[in-house]
């Protein structure tokens, strides 16, 4: 099987333990384990002496029944015996790929997008038709042109919602003329929802809870901040996830037995998260505007509350060496939009630490005055 590099995955393999400001993550700025412990006052001594205890075996193979039950409250219409536990929404969307793609299918995909939604389909013999997002429409996709991509073969239509990295949302409106589309051909629509917006004014339902052959994926990675418990799922209809499980076994046998019990902790608190993170995003996102507002060399389709952002940039060099550069000599780490497969653009994840966010804006221009 021949794939493609990973150029997100590679770029932060490489460069990432070299920044003094990284402001290219799409996390919300992770909690410790003492705060994700401590957050509904549990205290984390009393805590870590009952996982003492604690048999280091298998576990649940599917994920804990407390697990299932916590992530299917996050649906209208799924029950627990239909969430599978993956190692993070990668996991998962290897999963509903793996085990749904043939040769010869056809696949619609986002793009740019993250890259495992297009790429995977690719490696395993799909024909993979790319929809295309645009800076000029606000990143939005033209429901017209999907229309004209359709084919009585298309499998699965892949979408990330919000979209990585440009933040973009589908509300409820543009999703429903995507399922109706779908049904046409019968296809499936698998969206990764890893980021959830954060505005209340925003409505944005999940694809599970739009349509009976739709698949969502996520995990506690970016909107819960808690990315190195390394546990996402998959939610679907049941004669889907029965597929699922088949295939599952050949991908995974369970997560570590500690990472589900920080995964029900967290989902159990997930409504003080939430408004932690609502408060990060709201917060930075201020700092942000205020920054591109100034910031002659940058503009920016602004997200809407969601924790990864693009900007563009005026510079009259390749924008991975200038990435590079920037990070060499004044330690801020983006990732060069050529990851996304669109150059002149950085993602910028704003989301982190509000003083590293600070900083490292400042670094940036500071470095930006070079082209004046």
């Amino acid at each position: 099987m021949k794939i493609a590099n990973f150029g997100v995955e590679e770029w932060l393999n490489v460069w990432e333990n070299d920044a003094i400001y990284d402001i290219a993550g799409s996390s919300i700025a992770s909690f410790t384990l003492e705060e994700i412990i401590s957050i509904d006052g549990t205290d984390p001594k009393e805590f870590f002496e009952n996982l003492f205890k604690v048999k280091m075996n298998y576990g649940w193979i599917e994920g804990s029944p407390e697990f299932k039950q916590e992530v299917s409250k996050l649906y209208r219409n799924i029950s627990p015996e239909n969430i599978l536990q993956t190692n993070g929404a990668t996991g998962a969307n290897l999963l509903a790929l793996y085990a749904l793609i043939e040769p010869g299918d056809h696949v619609i995909a986002m793009h740019p997008s993250y890259q495992q939604l297009f790429d995977i389909p690719r490696s395993l013999g799909a024909d993979v038709t790319l929809w295309e997002i645009n800076e000029e429409q606000e990143w939005m996709p033209d429901i017209e042109e999907l229309k004209a991509m359709i084919r009585p073969n298309t499998k699965m239509i892949c979408l990330n919602n919000a979209n990585n990295p440009t933040g973009t949302v589908l509300d409820d409106d543009v999703l429903k003329q995507i399922v109706t589309i779908a049904k046409e051909v019968d296809a499936y629509i698998v969206v990764d929802e890893v980021y959830k917006p954060l505005d209340p004014t925003v409505q944005v339902s999940s694809i599970v809870d739009l349509y009976d052959k739709g698949i969502a994926t996520n995990s506690l990675s970016k909107t819960f901040s808690v990315p190195g418990v390394r546990v996402g799922w998959t939610a679907s209809n049941r004669e889907v996830a029965d597929i699922f499980r088949k295939y599952r076994d050949y991908t995974m046998i369970c997560a570590g037995v500690i990472d589900d019990i920080i995964a029900v902790h967290t989902l159990k608190n997930k409504e003080a998260v939430l408004k932690r993170n609502r408060e990060i995003v709201f917060r930075n996102l201020e700092i942000l505007q205020e920054w591109v507002a100034n910031e002659p060399r940058v503009s920016l389709v602004f997200p809407k509350a969601v924790s990864t952002s693009f900007i563009k940039l005026d510079i009259p060099i390749d924008v991975e060496e200038f990435c590079i550069d920037l990070l060499k000599t004044k330690g801020v780490l983006l990732v060069p939009g050529n990851r996304f497969d669109v150059p002149k653009h950085a993602r910028l994840g704003y989301c982190t630490h509000t003083e590293t966010l600070k900083k490292g804006l400042a670094a940036l221009s500071d470095y930006l005055r070079q082209f004046d």
